[in-house]
């Protein structure tokens, strides 16, 4: 059986690896689908940090994972034909855009299963990027503080310096 899901797969995390894991478990072959940067820019605010060709690569390094392959339009009906996709495995976030109300009439019309799964609650992309921005912020700060009492020190040398300097020569 051909398992087939898609996703971004952006700062790949232990989610992922969950999500990648299950599919194995429903057949033989898991095969990958992974969003484009213009793809992604489509649907997201953001492009991915992680281009493409890495996205692969680190995809394609994983035991469970048999195929990778990119897309580069917001359509699956097209991989699920080529592939001849038994499974096709969406995440909880699956909505009734056009491109997913295709691929599930298309799936259902030729005896095809949708497998729908909650995402993993440890961790996603965004909650690392988001932690990467705020430890970047807190190094700021704390470089910032560090900056300021390094400079009251030396304010203090100079002035302690001129003190004595004033003071002895009087």
């Amino acid at each position: 059986m051909v398992i087939y899901t898609v996703g971004t797969f952006d700062m790949l995390h232990v989610g992922h690896l969950a999500l990648l894991e299950f599919c194995k478990t429903l057949g033989d072959v898991v095969a990958v689908g992974v969003a484009s940067d213009s793809v992604v820019n489509s649907y997201k605010p953001n492009v991915p940090v992680i281009p493409l060709d890495q996205r692969e690569e680190m995809l394609k390094g994983l035991r469970c994972v048999d195929i990778v392959r990119p897309y580069h339009e917001l359509e699956y009906v097209s991989a699920c034909k080529e592939l001849n996709v038994d499974i096709f495995v969406i995440g909880e976030d699956w909505g009734d855009k056009p491109h997913n109300i295709a691929v599930e009439s298309y799936l259902k019309a030729e005896g095809k299963e949708i497998v729908q799964v909650l995402y993993n609650p440890r961790t996603s992309s965004t909650q690392i990027k988001q932690n990467v921005i705020d430890q970047r912020r807190g190094m700021h700060i704390e470089q910032a503080v560090s900056n300021i009492d390094e400079n009251t020190q030396i304010n203090n040398k100079y002035k302690n310096h001129m003190s004595e300097m004033f003071s002895t020569s009087t």
